[in-house]
This record gives C-alpha cells, structure tokens and sequence, in this order.
C-alpha cells in the first residue's frame, strides 16, 4: 500500500470516529456528507463557498428553467443504452430497473430520469476522459426515460467498468451509474450514484466512503434480482430513489 494510500485511510478512519463521536453525543444521523469532504481531494475546489440563493421574484421567470421534455421526447430506445447505435455493445448486459418515491413511499410520477456511465472498459465517450482504455463505437453511456403511474422507470445498459480517477495514487472508482432526476424545473435536479454489490474498490473510495452513515451508504448499492433476470438476454438490477426523508438517497450536493 502506498503512503498516499494510508494518508486516504487515516482521514477517511478520522472523518468517521468524528462522526461516531457526534452520533454519541445525540447530534442525529447525517444526510449528507460534508461539501468539502478532504479525501476527496477536488471537493475542496469544487464545493459551493458561500451560502444559497433563493430564487425570488416572478414566478413565470422561474418556470423558463423548467424542462421542456415530454412523454413525446423520449423515444423508445432512449432507455436502452443496447440499441442506440447499429451494433452491439461489448460488455455484460444488464437492465436496472426501480421506482422513484417519496419519503411516504408514494410514486412519483411523469419524472424525467436520466443515466450516464463508462463503457464496459471504465471509459466515458468524452473528449475530457483520456484514461487508456478502448472507446466502444456501440455505446455512447447516455440514456433517458420518464417514470409511469407507478414511479418506475427502466434501463438495459452495459455494466461499466472501474476506471483510474486521480485522487491520489492507485485511485480507482467503482463500478457506477450516474442517475438524474429533474422534478419540476431545472433547479430542482437531484444527482446521485448508483453502485454494485460486493465491489472490492468500495473500501478505497473516498466519494462512497464521505457517506459516514453505513445505511445510507448501503442505500446506493443496487440489488441482484436473478429471478426477474431475463434468460440469454440480461441480468437485472433493482434500485429505488428516495427523494427525502429517513431513508432518502444520497444526493451530489455541490459537486
């Protein structure tokens, strides 16, 4: 293990018996991590410095961020990352599938829901993502949907793969699949990750590992579902959104 290594492991082993200690003091469990979490070195570059705007005035200007997307904007394959392009993808196919609630556990419904990803070799199709690894002429990374009646949307996509990201030295992310949701109006979006069960890179990452609470931490890890896996086609995944409450998903603040 490299020195840089250790360094991530003492301040992420700090940040947590920091944590602990408060929960022992009766301050409540956390819904998000800190914005400048340290170990996750560019947080500290990135995180918002100054406090919240609150949108006032008219109400019609509000509405102009709002999305302009429909049940008709979305085409049919706009949710099978599989089909997008004339040949196959490389990779393990998979759908993952879940609803968006609220902290009732009530659908939410007619939301916009958008994924993107890395390739099966841990690439993204961005001009920014130099890492050594092949692009796939078959696969862009980018999907969309709305959610029906019963909150639920669907994906069939390519598992990603981990990639090198810079943090420190030897830092890979995990597998993972970026998940938006939109609401009502483009200020409204809500960010988060979706992760794999029993990735060995979870105890390395520092982006998973900011999430102090092991619950909530576990809340952003999918779940094999082999009897919904659909024979010779794909495996499938099952993963809810929360929007709020006690068990709300971890959101990206000011990422």
């Amino acid at each position: 293990m490299s020195a840089t290594q250790r360094e991530i492991d003492r301040e992420i082993a700090e940040q947590l018996e920091a944590y602990e200690k408060r929960l022992a003091g009766g301050a409540p469990a956390a819904d998000h991590p800190a914005r400048d979490y340290p170990p996750y070195r560019s947080s500290a570059l990135r995180h918002p410095k100054q406090p919240l705007v609150a949108v006032t005035g008219d109400p019609e200007t509000v509405e102009l961020s709002g999305p302009v997307f429909g049940p008709t904007d979305v085409t049919d394959i706009d949710n099978d990352l599989t089909r997008q392009h004339a040949g196959e993808p490389l990779g393990e196919r998979m759908t993952v599938t879940g609803r968006l609630l609220d902290r009732d556990g009530r659908p939410v419904r007619g939301q916009l829901v958008e994924i993107w990803q890395a390739n099966s070799a841990g690439r993204y199709a961005h001009h920014r993502d130099q890492h050594p690894a092949p692009l796939d002429p078959n696969f862009t990374g980018f999907g969309r949907t709305i959610t029906d009646d019963d909150g639920r949307y669907s994906f069939t996509t390519i598992r990603p793969g981990p990639y090198p990201w810079r943090n420190h030295t030897n830092a890979w992310r995990p597998a993972h699949i970026h998940f938006s949701v939109f609401g009502n109006a483009f200020t409204q979006r809500l960010v988060t990750q979706m992760y794999f069960p029993n990735d060995p890179l979870f105890p390395y990452d520092p982006i998973l590992q900011s999430v102090t609470d092991p619950s909530a931490r576990q809340r952003l890890v999918a779940r094999y579902d082999h009897d919904l896996s659909e024979p010779e086609f794909s495996l499938k995944y099952r993963w809810d959104i929360v929007l709020d409450g006690p068990s709300a998903t971890w959101i990206e603040e000011g990422r």
